[in-house]
């Protein structure tokens, strides 16, 4: 068994990382702590030089190698804000690194990890998911004789990472009764309990992960590590197919709750911080504030922790981000309809089925000479989500036939 994370090794740590990193805010939210009847408190990790807390784990560790790793060169694999952490302390110590991410990381992650690692590092983008780039970096790295920087099952990162829980209680003027951390692969909550049970035991951590990739849900139901066989993607700073040893046995033993949160949540948790606080957060950055407003029944009269750990967004998802907010909250409906193909059969569909505050925001329709009928892809929004049923029942008083599509995913996929 590897060893553990230490309080003491946290404190060295924070030591070498005074004067590299920021100590970023700790502000209060009006907003969230109405919503709540609580008095909530957001680490803004978003605003770190790399805008991630990803360099402390990075740094702590890359900064403790011995002068022979440092001069064989280092390896690692990231879905972007570890690259980044990697790719500045590269730079920082003046180390050459090696640089795996995924085929399908954001453009703008690949930008920012170039611009922090200038000339120190080389990217290699491979695998379509972390697990796949990770088996490439190993290799290489192995072959290579180059010392493999972990993002998460590392305990020198874990030690780097949870620095942010000693400025936490340094910030915070009264005890807290609750913190939210986001779960990936389990190297910031795991650093997170380090401190906490032994500086404020009485605080309890709640970790949050996306629906789609419950790895630390599924592992700690399960006693044991485990590989998921289906993932989504989307968050992909949190979608790991497996939690790392160290953390999974900090966390079996140690962590008071675990839930997971729609992606849909997730998004229009990202939309409500852009247009009411004006930040910029990314899926894994907003994932501990979505399992708040999940929980937010919860928490009268306590006092939260919630770390936004990631603004990093690409801005081109945002068409994305916005379109699974809408469908998650059931305004956003998708049908194939069978249009019969004649003069003004369209405007009869506008006029008698459409309700007063429905807008069509999809529609792809081919025309063929030779049929009496042919079908559209029909995307409509709603104001309100109980208007869906009412569109339904005039569709079918109206004769029109139908296949509604959100819950035909092989065909859903092709849409959003």
């Amino acid at each position: 068994m590897k060893t553990l994370p230490s309080v003491e090794g946290v404190r060295q740590a924070a030591t070498r990382l005074d004067n590299v990193i920021r100590r970023t805010p700790w502000e209060f939210n009006k907003r969230l702590s109405a919503m709540t009847d609580a008095s909530v408190f957001i680490k803004r990790e978003d605003l770190q030089q790399i805008r991630s807390f990803k360099i402390r784990g990075a740094y702590n560790k890359i900064s403790s190698l011995t002068k022979a790793e440092r001069t064989g060169g280092i390896v690692c694999a990231s879905a972007g804000n570890h690259a980044q952490g990697f790719a500045f302390s590269c730079q920082k110590l003046q180390i050459q690194g090696d640089v795996y991410m995924p085929a399908t990381t954001p453009q703008q992650k690949v930008s920012q990890v170039r611009m922090f690692g200038g000339e120190f590092i080389e990217i290699v983008l491979t695998g379509d998911t972390y697990d796949a780039c990770q088996k490439h970096a190993l290799k290489a790295s192995k072959k290579q004789g180059k010392t493999f920087i972990h993002p998460f099952d590392d305990k020198e990162v874990i030690e780097g990472q949870a620095t942010m829980a000693l400025e936490i209680l340094n910030q915070s003027s009264a005890s807290l009764d609750y913190i939210l951390v986001p779960v990936g692969g389990g190297g910031l909550i795991s650093g997170i309990i380090t401190v906490m049970k032994s500086l404020s035991p009485k605080t309890k951590i709640i970790g949050v992960e996306p629906q789609g990739a419950p790895s630390m849900q599924k592992a700690l139901e399960a006693g044991q590590r485990i590989s998921l066989k289906k993932m989504d993607r989307f968050v992909d700073g949190a979608a790991v197919r497996q939690v790392g040893e160290l953390p999974f046995e900090i966390c079996k033993s140690n962590l008071s709750e675990i839930i997971t949160v729609a992606e849909g949540q997730i998004c229009q948790t990202i939309l409500d911080l852009y247009n009411k606080e004006g930040i910029v957060a990314e899926p894994a950055g907003a994932l501990a504030l979505a399992g708040l407003e999940m929980l937010k029944t919860n928490f009268k009269g306590k006092r939260i922790a919630v770390l936004l750990c990631g603004g990093n967004n690409d801005i081109l998802r945002m068409p994305e981000i916005s379109e699974r907010a809408l469908l998650y909250a059931n305004l956003k409906h998708y049908f194939l309809i069978d249009f019969p193909q004649r003069a003004g059969a369209l405007k009869e569909f506008v006029t008698d089925i459409l309700g007063p505050n429905d807008d069509i925001t999809h529609f792809e329709f081919s025309k063929k000479s030779y049929r009496t009928n042919a079908s559209a892809v029909v995307g409509i929004q709603l104001k309100e989500a109980t208007d869906f049923s009412l569109l339904v029942e005039r569709m079918k008083i109206h004769n029109f036939k139908f296949d509604y599509l959100n819950e035909k995913q092989n065909l859903f996929q092709f849409l959003i």
